[in-house]
């Protein structure tokens, strides 16, 4: 069962999260913010992760503690699911249109947290959301999943396009990314024989 919870709580946020790698794409969230609680429904669903997430956030300052920190909580729950990360396929990418807008996501689950992030908005904000935190979430999320992150928007102009087109292209790398691959029999997908912040390859 690559299954985990994950409970972070600190002054400014009260996060309970579950994942499971195996699942059929159930996501049951609820953060106090409505644009950030969509974007994580669409990684369950498109990942075929259930994830459960619930947090309690100083809303009242603004929205950065509760967006980062489940980033946070999601990413230490997708590294504790994996385990030692044997067996699986350890590579994803993917290429996701949403009408005018085209972004690229490449992640390697190679316990070396990593983040390129090549995305632009015209506007400050989606709503009451300012667009800078998605940035934010997602070095959270390689921080804390131990994933090496690429996530390019190459073009695009409506800004909830791009950034659910983040989202999504995450959740199809990652998909890709932690299926057990059969014709490596358990082994570690790595040279050196383990998956460690202090090894390459």
């Amino acid at each position: 069962m690559r299954v985990a919870t994950v409970e972070r709580n600190t002054k400014e946020t009260r996060i309970k999260g579950r994942i499971d790698l195996d699942g059929s794409g159930a996501g049951e969230i609820a953060t106090g913010i409505g644009f950030l609680d969509h974007m994580l429904e669409q990684l369950a669903r498109h990942s075929m992760c259930d994830i459960s997430l619930k947090a309690k956030g100083d809303l009242h300052i603004d929205f950065h503690h509760t967006t980062e920190d489940t980033g946070y909580v999601i990413g230490e729950a997708v590294a504790k699911a994996l385990g030692d990360r044997a067996g699986i396929q350890r590579y994803g990418s993917a290429m996701i249109p949403m009408d005018e807008t085209l972004t690229r996501v490449s992640l390697d689950c190679s316990n070396r947290p990593y983040l390129v992030w090549k995305v632009n908005f015209s506007r400050p904000k989606l709503g009451e959301m300012d667009t800078e935190l998605f940035k934010e979430w997602f070095q959270a999320f390689a921080q804390s999943a131990g994933v090496t992150l690429h996530v390019e928007n190459l073009y695009g102009e409506n800004n909830h396009h791009i950034v659910e087109s983040c989202f999504k292209g995450l959740a199809r790398a990652l998909r890709q990314a932690v299926e057990i691959d059969p014709r490596r029999a358990g082994a570690v997908p790595s040279t050196k024989g383990t998956l460690s912040g202090s090894l390459k390859c």
